[in-house]
C-alpha cells in the first residue's frame, strides 16, 4: 500500500554523473529487451505449433475482433498514466487518480464492447464475431492493474520486474494457447490466450510493484495528467485508425480466408517494430523526460538510437522480403503461402515505420505530445485514403498502399519533430544509412540466389537455412568493407561507452 506522505520523485539526472545514469539506461534496455526477446521466443514456439492446427479463417475472424477492440483501447486510459513519467515528481494522490481514472474507463470500455457487439457482428456478417468480443471484454478489466504498476516502475527505470512478470505472463498465454488448441477449441484459441496473459500481467505486477492502492475519483487538480494524456490519447486514436482500417476496409470486401492470410502476413511483418521496438520506446520515453534539459543529449541519443536500431531492422526486413517464400512453407505450411507476396511488400514498407516511431518518444519526453498527435493525424488521413485506392486491386492493392504511405508518413512526422530535437532530415538520412545500404545491396544478392535455387528442388527448410547464412555472411562482410564505424559503435555500446559531453 502506497503510504499518503509519500512523494514520489524520479532521481534527478543532474545528481548522476553521465557514466551512472548511462549504465542504467543500458540495465534497463537490456532487461526490457531481453526479456521480450525471450517471450516472444516461448510465443513463438506456442504460435508456430497452433497456426499449423487452425486455419486461415480463424484468423480472419479473430482480425476483424481486432479492429474493435484496438479501437476502444486507445480510450483505456494508458496515456493518461504516461503523465505520471513525465512529471517531476508524483504524490500519493495523483497517483490514486490516475488509479480511478483508469478504472472507471476501462470499466465503461468493457460494457461498450459487451453490448455493443452484435452491431460489429452485422456489420462483418459473421454472427460469432458478437460471441468473440463479448468475452475479449474481460482484457480491459486487466488493464489499470497492469498501466498503474508498469508506469510507475517505468518511471524508475525499473525494469527488472516488470520482465520477470512478463516472461510468466508469456509462459501462461502459450500454454493457454497450446492446449486450447490441442483441445480442438478453434477461433477460441486466440480469444483465451490473451486473456490468459492479461491477468497473469495484471496479478504479477501488482504484487511485484506493491502499488495495490485506493483509487480516488476525486479528479480535481489533475489538469496536467488530463492534458498530457489527451493529446496521447489522439495520437493513438490517429495511430490506430492508420493501422487498423486496412483490415477495416477489407473486412467487409473480403472472406474470411483470404482476410487470414492477409492478416498473418501483417502481423509477421510487424513484429520487429510492433514486438520489439515498443519495448525500445518504453525505456526511451523516461529516459529522455531525464535528460530534457541537455538537449545536446537529446539529439546526440536520438541519432544514436536511429543508426543503430537500423543496422539490425534493415537486414531483418530486406531479409525476410527476399526469404519470404521458403520461410513461410517451412514455419507455416504449404496452405499459407499466399502470405508471400503480401510480406514481401510490407517489409519494405515496414522498415521505414520502424523509424517513424521513434519519434514520439523524444517529443512527449520533451513535453510537445502535440507533435506526435499532428503526425498521427497525417497517417490517420494518408493511410485509410491508400486503402480505399488500394482495394480496388484486391489484397495486394492493399499492401501496396502501405509502401506507398510509410515513406510519406515519415517524412511528414520527420518535418514536424526535427526542429524540436535540433536535427535536419539530412541528419536523420545519415543515420539510417549505415544500416540501409548494406541491407538493400545483400538483399539483392540473397533474392539472385533465391531464384538460383528454386529450379533445384530443394527442401524449403533447406533452402531458408542458406539463404539465411548467405545473407548473413553478406551483411556482415558488407558492414566491414562500407561502414566499418558502425560496428565499432556497437562494440563500443556492448563495451561501455560514454555519452559525450554536452555542447
Amino acid at each position: 500500500m502506497v503510504s499518503e506522505s509519500a512523494d514520489f520523485k524520479a532521481p534527478d539526472a543532474d545528481s548522476e554523473s553521465a557514466a551512472a545514469f548511462g549504465s542504467r539506461v543500458r540495465s534497463a534496455v537490456i532487461w526490457r529487451s531481453g526479456s521480450q526477446i525471450l517471450a516472444q521466443i516461448i510465443t513463438w514456439s506456442s504460435t508456430l505449433l497452433v497456426i499449423r492446427l487452425l486455419n486461415p479463417a480463424d484468423y480472419g475472424l479473430f482480425a476483424m475482433t481486432q479492429v474493435v477492440l484496438s479501437f476502444l483501447a486507445f480510450l483505456n486510459g494508458w496515456g493518461f498514466a504516461s503523465a505520471l513519467v513525465q512529471s517531476d515528481s508524483v504524490d500519493p494522490f495523483r497517483i490514486r487518480q490516475a488509479f480511478g481514472l483508469l478504472l472507471l474507463l476501462n470499466a465503461l470500455l468493457a460494457a461498450v464492447q459487451y453490448f455493443g457487439a452484435p452491431v460489429a457482428a452485422a456489420y462483418y456478417g459473421q454472427p460469432i464475431v458478437a460471441d468473440l468480443l463479448r468475452v475479449q471484454a474481460l482484457m480491459f478489466l486487466a488493464t489499470p492493474f497492469i498501466a498503474l504498476p508498469e508506469v510507475m516502475m517505468s518511471r524508475a527505470l525499473d525494469f527488472r520486474r516488470q520482465a520477470i512478470v512478463n516472461l510468466l505472463a508469456a509462459l501462461a498465454g502459450a500454454g493457454t494457447a497450446l492446449g486450447c488448441a490441442l483441445a480442438g477449441y478453434g477461433v477460441w484459441t486466440l480469444v483465451y490466450a490473451p486473456i490468459a496473459l492479461f491477468w497473469t500481467r495484471a496479478i504479477g505486477l501488482t504484487i511485484v510493484a506493491r502499488l495495490l492502492v485506493w483509487p480516488s475519483f476525486d479528479f480535481r487538480g489533475c489538469g496536467h495528467i488530463v492534458g498530457f494524456g489527451s493529446a496521447v490519447l489522439m495520437s493513438q486514436f490517429f495511430w490506430l485508425v492508420q493501422s487498423q482500417s486496412d483490415v477495416f476496409i477489407a473486412g467487409g470486401r473480403f472472406e474470411p480466408h483470404a482476410l487470414g492470410l492477409y492478416a498473418e502476413a501483417l502481423f509477421l511483418a510487424q513484429i520487429f517494430m510492433a514486438k520489439f521496438v515498443p519495448p525500445l520506446n518504453e525505456v526511451a520515453f523516461p529516459a529522455y523526460a531525464r535528460i530534457k534539459g541537455d538537449m545536446a543529449a537529446v539529439r546526440w541519443n536520438f541519432l544514436k538510437t536511429v543508426r543503430l536500431l537500423m543496422l539490425v531492422a534493415a537486414p531483418f526486413y530486406c531479409g525476410l522480403a527476399v526469404t519470404a517464400a521458403p520461410m513461410v512453407e517451412t514455419l507455416f505450411g504449404v496452405k499459407w503461402l499466399g502470405m508471400v507476396p503480401y510480406i514481401q511488400l510490407l517489409s519494405l514498407a515496414l522498415l521505414l515505420m520502424t523509424v517513424q516511431i521513434l519519434f514520439a518518444p523524444v517529443t512527449n519526453a520533451l513535453g510537445r505530445p502535440s507533435i506526435s498527435m499532428f503526425a498521427s493525424l497525417g497517417g490517420a488521413i494518408l493511410f485509410p485514403i491508400a486503402f480505399l485506392i488500394g482495394a480496388q486491386w484486391g489484397l495486394v492493392g492493399m499492401a501496396w498502399a502501405w509502401l506507398i504511405a510509410a515513406p510519406l508518413l515519415l517524412l511528414i512526422t520527420a518535418r514536424l519533430s526535427a526542429p524540436l530535437i535540433g536535427v535536419s532530415l539530412g541528419d536523420i538520412g545519415r543515420a539510417m544509412l549505415p544500416g540501409l545500404a548494406p541491407a538493400l545491396v545483400m538483399a539483392v544478392g540473397v533474392g539472385v540466389a533465391a531464384q538460383l535455387l528454386v529450379p533445384l528442388g530443394w527442401a524449403a527448410p533447406f533452402r531458408l537455412m542458406l539463404l539465411v547464412g548467405l545473407g548473413g555472411v553478406l551483411y556482415v562482410a558488407l558492414l566491414w568493407v562500407l561502414e566499418r564505424e558502425a560496428i565499432a559503435e556497437v562494440l563500443r555500446l556492448v563495451l561501455r561507452r560514454q555519452m559525450p559531453d554536452s555542447a
